[in-house]
């Protein structure tokens, strides 16, 4: 074998790691982990991260090498490490989607959903609405960027090859509960406001009782809809940047082991 060529098989293996935990946080984070965005673009994009911070961290390969338990929980482990990171900095879109969920039942638009480019699954218009917002408000923040900035620091708190610290786990299950609340912060103008619409058609509905209460009530509340999103756009956004940061944030405890 060539002298110039006498590391490469380890050389390999460690970029093989380095793309590891970098290649799992983009196919879990929003817009990288969109289904139209090409996996030879994760790659680079995962080797552009990965390389840099395992050279700089260090890594620990098995003694018995790759294909053996330790190669495979070391894998695991890395892969693991990835997800968690992804899965938190998705927390501003996912309340995102929930508030516009939320708002769209209110309005009476749960009907009219339409499939969501990101995830491939039927959301509904306003869901789509806030999603588009998310995406900018992401991009504008510099959330990208930060994003690349917090998993090169995870290594430094876990090193590839080291073990993978069991309140990680704990600390994804309060995941759930921050969706649900900053979903609900970002509904709550518009959602609260239809509440008192249905409320009021519900009064002329007793009082009433010849109106065609989905003729008038649909198109009202319809149309109250609307004005309050353009109303509250403002509030919508400062939310939804809020609950950004907030996964962000969350993703920044988790690569640092708190």
């Amino acid at each position: 074998m060539p002298q110039g060529f006498a590391g490469i098989e380890q050389q390999l293996l460690v970029w093989m790691v380095a793309i590891l935990r970098p290649g799992a946080a983009l196919f879990a984070a929003p817009l990288t982990g969109s289904t139209q965005v090409p996996l030879q673009l994760r790659l680079v994009i995962a080797l552009a991260i990965g390389i840099p911070a395992v050279q700089l961290s260090g890594v620990h390969l098995p003694a018995d090498g790759m294909i053996s338990a330790a190669g495979l929980f070391l894998a695991l482990g890395e892969i693991v490490i990835g997800l968690a990171l992804g899965f938190a900095v998705q927390v501003g879109f996912a309340a995102a989607l929930v508030g516009g969920e939320t708002i769209s039942n209110a309005m009476g638009l749960g009907f009219a959903s339409m499939v969501n480019p990101v995830s491939g699954q039927s959301s509904s218009a306003v869901g789509q609405l806030l999603m588009m917002m998310a995406t900018f408000l992401f991009l504008a923040s510099d959330g990208h960027l930060l994003f690349a900035r917090i998993l090169i620091e995870s290594y430094g708190a876990f090193p590839a090859g080291g073990a993978v610290p069991l309140q990680l786990f704990a600390e994804l299950s309060t995941l759930g509960g921050l969706i649900f609340a900053a979903g609900l912060a970002i509904a709550l103008p518009v959602a609260a406001a239809l509440v008192l619409v249905q409320l009021i058609l519900g009064v002329l509905s007793r009082s009433a009782p010849s109106l065609n209460l989905f003729s008038v009530g649909m198109p009202a509340a319809m149309v109250t809809g609307i004005i309050l999103l353009a109303m509250t756009a403002p509030l919508l956004a400062d939310a939804i940047l809020a609950a950004i940061r907030q996964g962000l944030d969350q993703a920044a405890g988790l690569a640092h082991g708190g």
